[in-house]
């Protein structure tokens, strides 16, 4: 029977290296954010007092509304930084491009900005969401009263 071969050998299969740094980028950014629905749902978890989830969209009109806005921007973030990784590995296996040392600067100006200034701000829009709408206080409170009883009582 005769047919094409998948050759998986390195000679032979061409190397994206800026395709590859945007598709671990994406990997860890899911995970990230996978970590913290983790969290959240940790957080309900060891709270039965409270339904954090309820307390947040009763407070939507509030702050609340930047925790929800944050994580829905980390998640198009997610599919940016993957949708990037496509281009890049267009440009270098399709169109066979090679980068110059300024295509390489701007490349890692790319992946930081993406991956530190996008991720930085929709982290800091879900902690303002979290922090506005007293979620947070929740747990410092809780915290604070477990320090502050008296050894005697």
């Amino acid at each position: 029977m005769m047919g094409n071969k998948n050759n998986d050998s390195n000679s032979s299969s061409p190397k994206t290296k800026w395709g590859n740094r945007f598709i671990i980028a994406a990997i860890i950014q899911g995970g990230i954010i996978t970590g913290m629905a983790l969290a959240t749902v940790a957080f309900q978890l060891l709270n039965t007092d409270v339904d954090v989830i309820q307390f947040l969209s009763l407070s939507f009109e509030g702050p609340a509304k930047w925790f929800f806005i944050g994580i829905i921007l980390y998640l198009i973030l997610i599919v940016a930084i993957a949708v990037t990784a496509v281009f890049y590995n267009h440009l270098e296996t399709n169109l066979k491009r090679k980068f110059s040392k300024v295509s390489n600067v701007l490349a890692w100006i790319h992946l930081f900005g993406m991956n530190i200034g996008g991720a930085g701000s929709t982290i800091l829009m879900i902690f303002a969401g979290l922090a506005g709408s007293g979620v947070l206080s929740l747990k410092t409170a809780e915290t604070a009263l477990l320090f502050s009883k008296p050894a005697g009582s």
